[in-house]
């Protein structure tokens, strides 16, 4: 099937694909505004249905491009959060070259999450003016890699990859390929030794370990405590991920992420983010009622931003 749409190069050998809108109706300023969407662990362009969906029902102020990173596909294993913030960085400067009154937001599916929080909070984030300022994020499907793995793998398959991971890392080989065996072979592609204690994070401390329920709140703080209030956030969790571990109370969980930003002076959109009813992973699949509300909460919080109509205090959000 055909995707009319722009492919933008935005560094080298790195690309975003614009979706054609329904509509080329412009707003009276003629602003466009850009919705970069950020897929997960071996995604790439195209690979994820709603995307493609949500762009042709966006309002038409409103364009979304995918994201192409060198960790998309099975770069990943390779790669790490730091590189994909870096990379996100320059994307986030063409768009607003290219549109100067351009507002950006962010939306992220399953590690294109972890990858928002780290542009944001991580090393050389934007409070310290060392990445390009944003409008908004959304965080599609944001879970634990380390829940996920300890619910897909026996415990002596996870035991084991750590075990492996760690030896190599202790032998100044952190950055090799992990055998094709056993853990290792599920996920496809090429692992390096440190990006797996990354995403299993045995001890809490993985840098891809933002979202596991069992943080406590001074993890958190370091982590959501530090979203600024001018970088509204909401939160689509997956009533039916098929990631997360029935042990996890989806709910309480974004409650708590919820109150860790608002604590801290952050604002969070609670009217149109939480759980959503019925949704799996990445919606592949999922009634059509379930994307159209994934696809409309995300509008209103688009038009939101469009507005700046978030309250000043968080509290009533």
């Amino acid at each position: 099937m055909a995707h009319p749409g722009v492919l933008h190069t935005y560094g080298r050998k790195l690309v975003a694909f614009e979706h054609t809108p329904s509509t080329t109706t412009l707003p009276d300023d003629g602003r466009i505004n850009t919705l970069l969407w950020i897929g997960g662990l071996g995604d790439g362009l195209l690979t994820v249905r709603y995307p493609s969906t949500l762009a042709s029902r966006l309002d038409p102020e409103w364009r979304l491009a995918e994201v192409l990173l060198s960790s998309s596909y099975k770069g990943w294993g390779t790669g790490s959060l730091k590189r994909d913030a870096t990379e996100l960085a320059l994307c986030v400067s063409y768009f607003k070259q290219l549109r100067p009154k351009t507002k950006i937001v962010l939306m992220g599916h399953s590690t294109g999450c972890q990858d928002i929080m780290h542009y944001l909070v991580g090393e050389g984030e934007a409070s310290s003016g060392g990445r390009p300022t944003i409008q908004g994020a959304i965080l599609q499907a944001g879970i634990s890699d380390r829940e996920a793995l300890v619910h897909h793998l026996s415990p002596a398959e996870y035991d084991e990859g750590v075990r492996f991971a760690r030896e190599m890392v202790e032998n100044g080989r952190g950055r090799d390929i992990l055998p094709n065996s056993t853990a290792f072979a599920l996920f496809g592609a090429p692992v390096t030794a440190t990006r797996w204690l990354s995403l299993a994070s045995p001890d809490k401390k993985g840098e891809d370990d933002y979202f596991s329920s069992d943080l406590d709140i001074s993890q958190l703080t370091t982590t959501f405590g530090s979203i600024k209030k001018e970088t509204p956030f909401m939160f689509l969790f997956s009533e039916a991920d098929q990631h997360v571990p029935d042990s996890v109370d989806k709910m309480a969980l974004v409650t708590k992420w919820t109150d860790v930003i608002r604590g801290n002076g952050g604002v969070v959109d609670s009217r149109n983010g939480g759980v959503v009813p019925g949704a799996s992973h990445n919606l592949e699949g999922d009634r059509p009622e379930v994307v159209t509300d994934l696809i409309e909460r995300v509008k209103r919080f688009l038009a939101r931003v469009e507005s700046s109509g978030f309250a000043d205090d968080p509290a009533r959000l």
